[in-house]
């Protein structure tokens, strides 16, 4: 019991901490998806794909952005125990947050722990249904488990967000525009 008083006062800032509301970006994802859908090509996609990274990355305050920053580092240098240890205190942290359970399933991915990988790829799209990365990334998690109709479902949802994405060389059948 004497131990229990020093820990409450020494972890107490850190357990009132709480991670704020996730920043509503959905006006400029809508206005992105949208000049997707028109895109007239790759480089157009990309430069679009990349304005929705920035906002996906854009974590709620500043200690959930190092946490991110912490585990796409560690994933960078194949340390993806690391990165996964990163990306879950930042979940735990910042539940509501899409792009930590989406950086933690590309961790697991790239460790080959697709049945991890998925389930976090599924919360991501509960929380953002609209987040084409965690989409094709769950189609190529089905397919490393095997599970190719259900892949296909996914990938098509995605390139259907965005008809330039690379994914779309993997739909066993082929979209309109690339016959």
């Amino acid at each position: 019991m004497r131990y229990v008083i020093p820990f409450c006062i020494i972890a107490a800032p850190a357990l009132a901490e709480t991670c704020p509301p996730v920043t509503d970006h959905s006006v400029r994802m809508s206005e992105i998806h949208a000049e997707l859908e028109v895109s007239r090509g790759e480089s157009e996609a990309r430069v679009l794909s990349n304005q929705l990274w920035e906002l996906w990355l854009d974590a709620p305050d500043p200690i959930a952005q190092e946490m991110l920053q912490e585990g796409m580092s560690r994933r960078g240098v194949y340390d993806f125990l690391g990165a996964r240890e990163s990306f879950t205190r930042l979940v735990d942290y910042c539940p509501n947050y899409a792009e930590g359970y989406n950086q933690r399933a590309f961790a697991s991915f790239l460790a080959r722990d697709f049945e991890a990988a998925l389930v976090d790829l599924n919360k991501a799209l509960e929380i953002m249904p609209t987040h084409i990365a965690a989409l094709s990334g769950k189609g190529l998690t089905l397919i490393g488990l095997g599970r190719d109709d259900e892949a296909q479902k996914a990938l098509r949802s995605a390139v259907e967000m965005n008809p330039w994405l690379q994914e779309r060389s993997l739909l066993t059948e082929p979209l309109p525009q690339d016959i």
